[in-house]
């Protein structure tokens, strides 16, 4: 596959401007230099310990008045103007929480903006999710947030959670996506009554390198909004948290061992939405998405967290992070192949490449071959195979792509079926074809697989057969650490991964699962 502007984790700005290559948003490698690893030594016996008591301390102290200040509420009450005493709880609540952040070394938080009032923006967006520090707006603005019902039974978190009347996902109740959605809905259309909420579109944690696409859910009520921004301008990144790199402790222990953190809080001006937005929460969260990313000064992509998932998938062979297989994964999306008839269509169309064995394809055909016409998104998809530019590409190398889209942790599955569409009559294959395979697989344009090759061919005859790969790969479980990554990927791909089960962020995803891209185009927004 081509590993070029198109085909590398490219950026869009709007829906069709291409930039340059970046890093994937799903991966944050913090490297130390000796003095810095030495000044964090001396901070964890020192600074540390006397920080992680006092932050610990400040919070078991708001528990109790925010236990008192929840006892009794109804949601009737919670529309009424807050009581004299409640105002004085939240003050109170407030400042206790600054020292807190101040205690873990926020000293100052530089605000920008002005902070709409609920009557004039319901919701707040904010924007890049980067981290569990992120909760630091809301414990200044005290905005309801979205969720999981399951942290209402944290101790003591669970009780200032339900402080500020959050919006409670739950996973048990199949139909609690829509009833989060109505409940916005009613929130947003109060006129002001209700708190406002913060919502973090992103739906995951990314490294703030750019904007990932924006789930709908906070569009979807129409209403105005206020985008607000994130920087953590610091010379030493220890803030972010994201999927590859340091975990959610070290994390902790790295940024209370920094003498000062620093952060930014811009609020930008309310975006009021045109009557198209108003129909299609996409086009609203896509412009939204385009106006915070301008006052970041970083671009957009069209990335999920699906696209997270394939990317830290936990099969044998893991992506580097220069992997053009995410942009794969995204034309896959937006060509119409649907995620839940995406095992019929891999079988689909491995059945009609095996009849057409090692012939080529240019556009047209390409075309005929997948039943969809031709548009912009298959012209991208056919130039991410068309490795020498000649106008045409391999078949089987776009149903290798679709095989780890589609099983990206069904790491023996691709290659046995890989093996299928590659092998000779006599059912082998000879190193080219591996290096083909594997380079498809791994979503790079060069690998050098010979350390690997020679390793499975034991008897050295120059070919090998799956069942010499299977047996191979079955006493070598990390057989791609070994032979592949060791040699040209670098420590990036060999880092550990996490489980993901769910986004991990202070914000869980409460989009509908149909919710509809119509794939318009952006349109610039013109107040």
């Amino acid at each position: 596959m081509k590993l070029s502007g198109r085909g590398r984790g490219c950026c869009v700005a709007g829906s069709r401007e291409r930039g340059p290559p970046l890093r994937s948003p799903f991966v944050h490698q913090l490297r130390l230099s000796p003095l810095e690893k030495a000044k964090i030594a001396f901070m964890t016996l020192t600074l540390f310990p006397i920080r992680l008591f006092f932050a610990a301390f400040m919070m078991l102290l708001a528990w109790p008045f925010a236990f008192i200040a929840s006892m009794g509420s109804d949601e009737q009450e919670l529309e009424k103007p807050l009581s004299w005493w409640r105002k004085i709880v939240d003050i109170l609540l407030k400042a206790i929480m600054r020292m807190m952040w101040l205690a873990g070394g926020f000293h100052w938080i530089n605000v920008k903006g002005r902070q709409a009032l609920p009557a004039e923006a319901a919701i707040l967006t904010v924007a890049p999710h980067s981290s569990y520090f992120d909760a630091i707006p809301v414990t200044m603005t005290f905005a309801s947030i979205v969720m999981k019902a399951e942290s209402k039974d944290i101790p003591v978190w669970g009780t200032l959670i339900k402080y500020i009347r959050p919006v409670f996902v739950s996973r048990s109740d199949q139909d609690s996506r829509r009833k989060t959605v109505e409940e916005i809905k009613k929130r947003a259309q109060s006129d002001g009554k209700w708190p406002q909420i913060m919502i973090f579109p992103e739906g995951t944690c990314t490294n703030r390198s750019c904007l990932i696409t924006f789930k709908p859910g906070a569009f979807i009520p129409g209403v105005p909004v206020q985008p607000v921004v994130l920087r953590y301008p610091n010379k030493l990144d220890t803030i972010t948290w994201t999927w590859q790199g340091p975990g959610a402790l070290e994390i902790l222990w790295l940024t209370l061992c920094q003498l000062h953190n620093s952060v930014e809080i811009e609020f930008l001006p309310v975006y009021i939405p045109s009557e198209e937005e108003r129909k299609n929460p996409v086009l609203y969260a896509n412009n939204v998405r385009r106006v915070m990313a301008e006052a970041l000064g970083v671009p957009v992509t069209d990335y999920t967290f699906e696209d997270c998932q394939l990317a830290l998938a936990e099969g044998q062979l893991r992506l580097p992070s220069d992997t053009c297989l995410l942009e794969f994964a995204k034309l896959v999306r937006s060509l119409g192949l649907k995620p839940e008839t995406l095992e019929d269509d891999l079988d689909k169309y491995a059945a009609s490449a095996m009849k057409m064995k090692k012939e080529k394809v240019d556009l047209k055909e390409f075309s005929a071959y997948l039943e969809f016409p031709v548009s912009h998104t298959l012209e991208s998809m056919f130039a991410l195979f068309d490795e020498k530019e000649d106008g045409v590409i391999d078949i089987r190398e776009f149903v290798i792509a679709l095989s780890v889209v589609c099983k990206p942790s069904k790491t023996l599955e691709t290659i046995q079926l890989a093996f299928q569409l590659y092998q000779s009559e006599n059912g082998t294959i000879v190193e080219e074809d591996l290096a083909h395979i594997l380079k498809t697989a791994m979503g790079v344009s060069q690998i050098n697989v010979t350390h690997l090759f020679r390793a499975v061919d034991e008897e050295e005859e120059g070919e090998i057969t799956y069942d010499d790969f299977y047996r191979f790969a079955e006493l070598h479980p990390h057989f791609a650490e070994d032979y592949l990554y060791a040699d040209q990927l670098g420590d990036e791909s060999g880092m550990e991964t996490s489980s993901l089960s769910a986004p991990n962020g202070i914000c869980t995803d409460f989009s509908p699962e149909n919710a509809e891209d119509k794939n318009k185009p952006l349109q610039k927004k013109l107040n």
